[in-house]
């Protein structure tokens, strides 16, 4: 099976644990209005490569990804759910520590051909890197272009596969930055039991380069990054909420 690959980061230390190959693979349905990778949206851009070909390059550095492992991100690497299937099910065979990165778009619940891909890509992942745009529904469909539903649907699911999980939350001065949609955000989060990290990361224009070299207008054109000190008070509300949810339905 050939991959659509838009990049590869040989030495990534914050795509889950320890010291990760991360393969950003191309195609994304997500508008996210503060996307930095508006270069991953191409379905049919990116290189081909085989499963093969990713390992073998991971194979000649694997010494120092002893205690990491393979990170799939995007994109959104669920549009080449066959692939990922694949590239993780020959990983686990070289006992390599799988992790997947992904808004969960594409999981839908009533379709069973699809469900049967996720259970089978399932089966060969080690730990989910998900990232939840927004807890509002209306407010998710204005910051992404695309429903919420089928995301929360599929923090549900991993719950009930116990697939640990680490979220990932940016906060968007304007958007996500109100101390209401933190805090039910939190109370949600603590609804799930393998909920196993929090990541809250502050908005940055850093992709704005690239919008302007592709020609795109950049949504959030007037928008100042958020500071780092900003996003750690929002994990404070965020980690609250969960608190407070689990205190109530103990």
């Amino acid at each position: 099976m050939i991959g659509r690959v838009h990049s590869i980061e040989s030495f990534g230390t914050v795509d889950g644990p320890g010291i990760r190959m991360v393969i950003f693979l191309s195609g994304c349905p997500m508008r996210c209005l503060y996307c930095h990778n508006p270069d991953t949206w191409d379905p049919k851009g990116g290189t081909p490569m085989t499963a093969e070909d990713i390992l073998n390059q991971y194979e000649q550095a694997r010494p120092f990804y002893k205690k990491g492992g393979i990170t799939v991100s995007g994109g959104e690497p669920l549009m080449q759910i066959g692939f990922v299937t694949e590239l993780f099910e020959k990983a686990k065979e070289r006992g390599i520590h799988t992790c997947l990165d992904t808004s969960g778009i594409t999981f839908n619940p009533g379709s069973q051909a699809v469900m049967a891909h996720f259970d089978r890509l399932l089966a060969s992942t080690d730990l989910i890197l998900l990232d939840i745009k927004h807890i509002d529904p209306e407010e998710h469909v204005k910051l992404c272009s695309q429903p919420q539903d089928n995301i929360l649907a599929f923090a549900g699911y991993l719950e009930k596969k116990r697939i640990p999980v680490w979220i990932r939350h940016v906060v968007v001065p304007g958007i996500t930055d109100r101390e209401e949609y933190l805090y039910r955000l939190g109370r949600y989060l603590g609804t799930l039991k393998n909920v196993k990290a929090l990541d809250v990361l502050p908005y940055h224009d850093m992709g704005k380069a690239k919008y302007h070299q592709l020609g795109i207008p950049y949504p959030l054109e007037d928008t100042a990054p958020l500071p780092p000190a900003k996003a750690a008070e929002a994990r404070k509300i965020i980690l609250q909420g969960m608190r407070d949810e689990r205190t109530h339905c103990s």
